[in-house]
C-alpha cells in the first residue's frame, strides 16, 4: 500500500466550542464540519499549555512542557530535543512547515556544540524540527525598538509584490481598517474590530497561507517526492481581531452566544485567577460592549477559516490528494473572550485549555468510525504519537503522547488515560510579580478527569477544584471549601505520579532496559560476584579461562 501523506492543519487561538459540529448555535463552519462527518471529531482534547510557544513546542515534541523545559513565549526549545521532523525523517517520511511555530532556536546551545544555522541540520535545529516551505509567525508589530519579529516577513514581501505600498502592510492593511478620514484604524486597539480590513480578502492572512499549501503539495506531486508531513499552521483567528469584507459584517451582537460568567467567581477568588481577572485584557473583555464588538470579528476570522478549508479541500479532491492524505485540524489553545471575567488564554476553564480535534483517514480501515465523535481524553502531545505510527514503531520513552489510530480503526487502546495534564510558568509575567511569587515558584499544574478539574499552584496557594457534572461551566471552586479533601488528595498523588515518571530517560528505550534486566543483553565477557569459572557457561566464561598463563 502507498504511504499516504500526512496534513497538519493547526489554527491559532480557535476555540473548541466555536465550530458548528461541536454546537455552536450560530456560528456555520460547514467544511470543517464534512471533514468531521468523513473522520473522527474528539470532543476533549487538551493542550500542555494554555500559551502559545509551549503549547506548540509539546505538539511537536510529543512531550510534556515539563520535559521539553520551554514554558514560555520565546523559551528556547534546547538542543537536542527530537521533534516529530526527527521521528518522521528515520522512518521514510519528510516533515514541513507553512506558516507559523513560535520557535525559538537555542542559539547558546548551537553555537556551543558547533552547529552552523546555515547547515541542514542547524536550520532543522532552528526551525523544530521542520523543513521550511514558507515560515511566517504572522505578528509583524512594531513599536520605538522596532520590529517584534526581527526577521523578513515573508507575507509582507508578498503584500508588497501584489502593489500594497505601506511601509508595513501587515499592520497597515492586513490588520488595519480606515478610519472616517481615511486614516489607519488598527486592529491592535479593539474599538476597530467591527471594521473591515484594509486589504482585498484574496489578499488576505489566511488565503495567503492556503495557497502556499497548495503550492506545496502541487510542488511535491510534481517531483514525485517520498511521503510528507505539512504543517499548515495558521495565524488566525489569533489577534489583532479585524478581518476583511465581507466576513467582517457576518456576524452581530445577536449572533453571540451567552457569555460564562458569574458574580460568585469574583467573590474571593484564588489569588492567582485574582491576578490574572485584573489584567487589562481580562477587565476589557469583562464590558459587554468590547466583546459584542470583538467576537463577531473573532466569528468572521473563523469562518473565513472554514471557507479556506472548502477550498482547500476541493482543491486536495480535484488534484487526486484527498484519497491519499490524513487531515488532522486542531488549535494551540483557546480564547476566553470575556468568559470568567477573562481575556486572552493563560488559565485553565476549558476556553482556554480545550482544543477542537479532526482527523480524517482516509483507509478503508477507518470507513468503521466516519462522522463519529470520540470523548475520550486526548492530549496535544497524542498527534506526535499518532502520526509516527502511521510509519513505523512509536519510541515511547521519548514521545510522551499515545497514539490516536485505535480509536480511528474503532478499537479502544487498553487502559487509556484517566486524566489529561496542561501546564502554566507564569514566571515572566507581572502577575507573578503581583503576586510576589518567586519565579521558581510561579507554576500551576492542571489535571482533568471525566468528573473533576484540578489545578495545583506551587507559591503556598491553595489549590483550585471544579466539578464538571454538577458544574461543566467551571463557575465554582471547590478548591477552598473544605469539604473536597479526598477529591483534592486523589489529584495530588496523581500529579506526584506524573511528575517521577522517567521523562529524560530518553536514550534508552523500554526494550533494551527488559533484555539487561533479564540478563539477556550481548556476551562480552563481564562477570560480576561470580565464585568459580564452572558458576557460567563454559562458551561466556572461555575468553576469561586460558590454558597456560605462566609467564616464558
Amino acid at each position: 500500500m502507498t504511504q499516504k501523506n500526512i496534513l497538519f492543519i493547526m489554527f491559532d487561538q480557535l476555540r473548541h466550542d466555536y465550530l458548528s459540529c461541536a454546537g455552536h448555535p450560530h456560528l456555520k463552519t460547514p467544511h470543517l464540519d464534512k471533514l468531521a462527518a468523513k473522520g473522527v471529531r474528539f470532543s476533549k482534547c487538551y493542550v500542555q499549555s494554555p500559551i502559545c510557544g509551549p503549547s506548540r513546542m509539546s505538539f511537536y515534541t510529543g512531550r510534556y512542557v515539563h520535559s521539553h523545559g520551554a514554558s514560555w513565549n520565546n523559551f528556547p526549545l534546547k538542543v537536542g530535543e527530537m521533534t516529530l521532523g526527527d521521528h518522521l525523517r528515520e522512518r521514510g517520511m519528510d516533515c514541513w512547515l507553512i506558516g507559523k511555530t513560535h520557535m525559538k532556536a537555542d542559539d547558546p546551545g548551537m553555537e556551543r556544540l558547533g552547529i552552523a544555522r546555515d547547515s541542514v541540520i542547524g536550520a532543522r535545529v532552528s526551525e523544530c524540527g521542520f523543513d521550511i516551505f514558507e515560515r511566517d509567525d504572522g505578528l509583524w508589530g512594531e513599536g520605538p525598538a522596532g520590529f517584534y519579529d526581527k526577521r523578513r516577513s515573508p507575507y509582507n514581501a508578498y503584500l508588497k509584490s501584489k502593489g500594497y505600498d505601506a511601509e508595513n502592510p501587515w499592520l497597515h492593511n492586513a490588520n488595519a481598517g480606515l478610519d472616517e478620514k481615511g486614516g489607519i484604524a488598527s486592529g491592535w486597539f479593539l474599538r476597530h474590530s467591527d471594521k473591515a480590513a484594509n486589504i482585498d480578502e484574496r489578499d488576505s492572512e489566511t488565503p495567503w497561507l492556503t495557497g502556499r499549501a497548495m503550492d506545496f503539495i502541487a510542488e511535491k506531486a510534481a517531483e514525485n517526492a517520498r511521503p510528507w508531513l505539512c504543517h499548515l499552521s495558521y495565524i488566525k483567528p489569533h489577534w489583532p481581531y479585524i478581518v476583511p469584507a465581507p466576513y467582517h459584517t457576518m456576524y452581530g451582537k445577536d449572533d453571540l452566544t451567552k457569555v460564562v460568567r458569574d458574580p460568585c467567581e469574583k467573590d474571593d477568588p484564588h489569588p492567582v485567577y485574582a491576578a490574572f481577572m485584573d489584567t487589562e485584557v481580562s477587565r476589557n473583555f469583562s464590558r459587554d460592549e468590547i466583546r459584542e464588538t470583538v467576537l463577531p470579528a473573532y466569528m468572521g476570522l473563523i469562518k473565513q477559516a472554514d471557507d479556506q478549508m472548502g477550498r482547500l479541500f476541493d482543491w486536495l479532491e480535484v488534484e487526486g490528494q484527498m484519497d491519499n492524505t490524513v487531515i488532522a485540524v486542531t488549535s494551540d489553545h483557546g480564547d476566553y473572550m470575556g468568559d470568567h471575567w477573562l481575556g486572552e488564554k493563560d488559565l485553565f476553564h476549558d476556553p482556554s485549555v480545550r482544543v477542537p480535534l479532526i482527523i480524517y483517514d482516509p483507509s478503508a480501515e477507518a470507513d468503521g468510525t466516519r462522522g463519529t465523535v470520540c470523548d475520550a481524553l486526548v492530549e496535544s502531545i497524542d498527534l506526535a504519537a499518532t502520526f509516527v505510527d502511521m510509519v513505523g514503531e512509536v519510541p515511547e520513552h521519548i514521545l510522551e503522547g499515545r497514539s490516536l489510530w485505535p480509536f480511528l480503526k474503532g478499537k479502544k487502546p487498553e487502559s487509556w488515560r484517566e486524566f489529561a495534564v496542561s501546564e502554566y510558568d507564569y514566571s515572566a509575567t507581572p502577575q507573578a510579580k503581583v503576586l510576589e511569587v518567586d519565579p521558581r515558584h510561579a507554576r500551576l499544574f492542571m489535571l482533568v478527569d471525566a468528573r473533576w478539574k484540578c489545578i495545583f499552584a506551587d507559591g503556598g496557594f491553595r489549590p483550585m477544584l471544579f466539578d464538571l457534572l454538577n458544574d461543566p461551566n467551571e463557575l465554582n471552586d471547590l478548591g477552598g471549601s473544605g469539604d473536597h479533601g479526598d477529591i483534592i488528595d486523589k489529584f495530588q498523588a496523581r500529579l506526584s505520579a506524573w511528575a517521577r515518571r522517567p521523562s529524560q530517560r530518553t536514550t534508552v528505550g523500554h526494550d533494551a532496559l527488559i533484555r539487561s534486566r533479564d540478563g539477556t543483553s550481548e556476551p562480552v565477557g563481564i562477570f560480576i560476584g561470580v565464585w568459580q569459572e564452572d558458576d557460567k557457561p563454559a562458551e561466556m566464561s572461555a575468553k576469561a579461562r586460558g590454558k597456560d598463563a605462566r609467564l616464558k
